[in-house]
Parts: structure tokens; sequence; C-alpha cells
């Protein structure tokens, strides 16, 4: 049996008369590298597994990509145009903890020791062999979830901020701080994301419900009086980051030290 075909098995099992997929959500892979040749072939190996992929050609398509398209994993080419892979890198693990594969032709052990150091789960030969690639993406996806599903439930902890789910309760720095039911909800929804890029019309759906799609100025406001809550300084925030025209991104790491 051909490893395409046994890896569409794998997702699949028998119930009845019927064939039942296991989950109808597929993790997304995104590949960034400029090698047309090697991408079109990741990306028939990956969706052979299951996987819905979407690719980019440099460094900064990737990051916009990574912005937009909320991958479950990176597969990241160190040479690339326009911006590196270590420096695509670094950027993404500023912002996500999202698994992060990284390919580099005739590597070196420095070359591997500096991408663990800067935050990748793992680290392969290019071209490398996909059945392995294939496996690697499992297991590291794998380990993601485990991590994930290994978390204390029921609060959110931040070296600024201690958050209660269940009682909504907020403390910052130490010190409990009273929000507005909606206030907590807007928090609530950009925490669930931190990292990801949550767009306006994202938070107006969520928080204040679809007749407020349109409504941007709902967000700016409320964004404006949770700074003033829990931010140190409201006007250069470090928590709840802007990007403008866009939407707004909870920082999973400070920009500078907590005093």
């Amino acid at each position: 049996m051909s490893f395409e075909r046994s890896a569409t098995l794998d997702k699949v099992k028998l119930a009845g008369r019927g064939v039942v997929l296991l989950s109808a959500i597929k993790e997304k892979i995104l590949v960034v590298d400029d090698d047309n040749g090697f991408l079109d072939q990741v990306h028939e190996w990956l969706q052979n597994a299951g996987y819905e992929v979407i690719a980019a050609e440099n460094g900064t398509a990737g990051l916009r990509r990574f912005f937009t398209g909320r991958p479950d994993l990176l597969l990241l080419d160190i040479s690339l145009p326009e911006m590196d892979g270590w420096e695509v890198c670094r950027r993404v693990r500023d912002m996500s903890d999202i698994p992060i594969i990284m390919l580099k032709a005739n590597q070196q052990k420095s070359e591997v020791l500096k991408g663990f150091s800067l935050g990748a789960d793992d680290f392969m030969n290019k071209p490398p062999d996909f059945p392995e690639l294939i496996a690697r993406i499992g297991a590291v996806l794998r380990r993601s979830i485990c991590t994930k599903r290994d978390e204390k439930p029921g609060r959110f902890y931040h070296p600024e901020m201690e958050v209660d789910w269940r009682s909504h309760q907020v403390y910052i720095r130490g010190q409990e701080v009273k929000l507005s039911p909606t206030e907590f909800k807007l928090l609530t929804c950009l925490i669930e994301n931190r990292g990801w890029l949550v767009t306006h019309e994202e938070l107006l759906r969520k928080v204040w419900g679809p007749d407020y799609i349109s409504d941007k100025s709902f967000v700016k406001l409320y964004i404006r009086y949770l700074r003033q809550k829990i931010e140190k300084d409201p006007s250069h925030p470090q928590l709840i980051l802007t990007e403008r025209g866009i939407g707004y991104r909870f920082s999973i790491q400070l920009k500078e030290p907590v005093n």
C-alpha cells in the first residue's frame, strides 16, 4: 500500500456500512519556501496526509499568511528572500507558540542549535524524506495538543495578569480590577486568541453580536476602556497591541521586563 493511501486511511474508521471521518477539522499547515518545485511536492504530500495547506514564497509574505491564515503549524525554509527564516521564526515566536519545523539544505549543527534557540520545535534537512516529514509533523502537532490539554483549566496566567474564568475576577499586577461584562468578554476573546491578530469584525461578532458587525467604534472605545484598566501606560500598551486598520492582538510576551 502506498504511503499516501495509508495516510488517508489513518484518518477514517469504518462505522456500519459507511466510512466516517475521525475529525471534520483539518489542521492547517503554512509552508514558507521560495522553491516552487518543493512547494508543489510538499503540498501534495500534506494534502494526501489530510492537512489543509497554505503557502508563501518569501519571508514577508509568510508573515502575512501567518497573521491572516492562522495555521496550526509552520514549515519554514531558512534561505528565503526579503526576510530569512531566522527572522521569520523570531517574529512568529514573539507572538505565538505555534509549532515550527525549520528546513535547510546541508544544515550545520550550529544552525540546528540556533533554530532551537529561536524557538523552533524541530529541524530537518532539505529536501526531506517526505514520509518522515509527515510523521514529524504529526508528532509535533500531537505534542502541541497535549500541552494545551494539560494547561490548568479555569485560570489564565500572564506575568502582568491573572484571570479566573469562572468567577470573572481579573488581577493586574496582584491587584483586583473590576471589568464590566463587555470589557470582560472583550478581554476573553483577545486572550483566547493570544498571539493572533483578531479583526475588528471578529471582535464585534463575538462580543457584541452580528447586528454590530459594521460599527468599529464600539471596539475602539472598549479597547480604550480596557487599556485604561489593565495597561501600565495606556498610551504605550504592552498587552493589547494594535494592528492598524485591521484589529488587535493580545501579546504573549512583554516588550520590557516587568518590575
